[in-house]
């Protein structure tokens, strides 16, 4: 397994930043729903939500954690996933960082 973190800066209230990630996932359940077989979110506390999808037949497992000025994305990758370690980040860096500094 590889981890994968990254850090996001944002300026938003925690709030915010729960309901903008609850709505980029349904929006990431429909969007890519023919690569993503399963993606299944949970808040266990306020400032972190557990994730676990299957992507194109691999598990990968993570956190996203809801920091006052950061939002942390840790994420489990297989050896096989891990060999895109950079695109991935890339992917969450265009996506959600987009997704916290657009305006509501």
């Amino acid at each position: 397994m590889k981890q994968l973190e990254v850090r996001l800066p944002h300026e938003l209230e925690a709030a915010e930043v729960r309901r903008r990630l609850d709505h980029g996932l349904e929006r990431a359940r429909t969007e890519f729903g023919d690569k993503v077989t399963s993606l299944d979110a949970a808040w266990e506390t306020d400032e972190r939500l557990k994730v676990d999808l299957i992507v194109m037949g691999m598990s990968i497992a993570g956190d996203i954690d809801v920091l006052a000025a950061e939002l942390v994305v840790r994420l489990e990758l297989p050896m096989m996933a891990g060999l895109f370690a950079g695109q991935i980040r890339s992917g969450i860096e265009e996506r959600l960082g987009g997704m916290l500094q657009a305006q509501a």
